[in-house]
């Protein structure tokens, strides 16, 4: 049974994430130089981006260090706690520190506060604080207070800790923008899982060679029906003398030749037809160095089946099916 709009449970769900949506929109007015600053620090960094936090600032700040790292910028999380009995050798010149603590007093992040120091390594803090330890000892500061927590009892930390992801996810996207970081950067980091699908290049996923379904405009049907067959593709790829692209023939084409025969019986030889008058001419191609996802976008907005892969010459190199995507659980 559909519970109805104004149950308890769901008014307060309501009310937890107008919320956590009130403390994000809180924070566009508050970029200012500051951030800028925080940038220029992870801009410049030769080492690697530390993120530390405690407690649940310490998710965030995983989560923080995964996203800098996926996105080309080397990053690591330290807990605090550990780093004082021994992991503060992870930090090293050259690093940059990105600190997290709402109140900015928490005990075990200010205890890495003078090693980071002598170290010389840059601080940047997450802080709801401004006037706090960590915000004093920081190279630039991030405001990410906010005016409540999404908690009824004003306890667990909800707003706070959605605020400091959403400023850490903006740092590492104005990075990555600033960096140049393109979609083949991010295809090499992320090979595996139906990301790292999405970001193959069509020049690893084509039928190509043998498995080329190719005739030429003189091609008769019987021998270009064998062709199709072979190619399991229910298509085939017409090439002129010159090796170039002509046209393609699709078992829609074949359907549509049937068709008209049944109408003009009398006329029509079907075992006379050759290549040429049945392909298509100028068929939608795409090139061996673009993303799987292209490819998909042009088949699904064309609302075609295959693209025929061809050279800055148009010559075809190969054939993409949709299937393949299928297989490769794009879809």
């Amino acid at each position: 049974m559909t519970p109805p709009t104004d149950h308890p449970d769901l008014l307060e769900a309501r009310r937890v994430i107008e919320v956590e949506a009130a403390a994000i929109t809180a924070l566009v007015e508050r970029l200012d130089a500051t951030f800028t600053r925080a940038l220029d620090l992870l801009a410049a960094c030769s080492g690697r981006v530390i993120t530390t936090g405690m407690g649940k600032s310490g998710i965030i700040a995983r989560k923080m260090a995964a996203t800098f790292a996926s996105t080309g910028t080397p990053a690591q999380f330290l807990h605090p706690a550990e780093a004082v009995h021994g992991d503060l050798g992870n930090v090293t010149e050259g690093d940059v520190v990105v600190a997290l603590s709402h109140s900015g007093e928490t005990e075990e992040i200010a205890r890495l506060l003078e090693t980071i120091k002598r170290l010389d390594v840059k601080l940047i803090a997450l802080t709801g604080r401004r006037d706090s330890t960590l915000a004093d000892h920081a190279d630039a500061v991030l405001d990410v207070s906010v005016s409540s927590e999404a908690c009824p009892m004003g306890l667990a930390p909800t707003a706070s800790t959605t605020a400091a992801l959403a400023m850490g996810d903006a740092l590492a996207m104005a990075l990555l923008k600033r960096k140049g970081f393109k979609d083949e950067d991010f295809a090499a980091l992320h090979p595996g899982g139906r990301l790292g699908a999405r970001l193959r290049r069509v020049r690893d996923m084509m039928h190509a060679g043998e498995t080329l379904p190719l005739v030429t405009p003189e091609t008769p049907l019987p021998e270009l029906i064998a062709t199709m067959t072979a190619g399991r593709m229910g298509m085939a790829v017409v090439t002129g003398a010159d090796g170039t692209l002509a046209g393609i023939i699709t078992d829609g084409d074949l359907r549509r030749l049937l068709q008209g025969a049944r109408q003009d019986a009398a006329t029509r030889d079907l075992l006379a037809q050759k290549a040429a008058g049945i392909m298509t001419v100028q068929p939608r191609t795409i090139g061996p160095e673009a993303l799987a996802t292209e490819a998909l976008q042009r088949m699904e907005a064309h609302k075609i089946t295959s693209l025929v892969v061809t050279d800055d010459a148009r010559r075809p190199l190969g054939v993409v099916h949709l299937h393949d995507l299928w297989r490769m659980e794009m879809i």
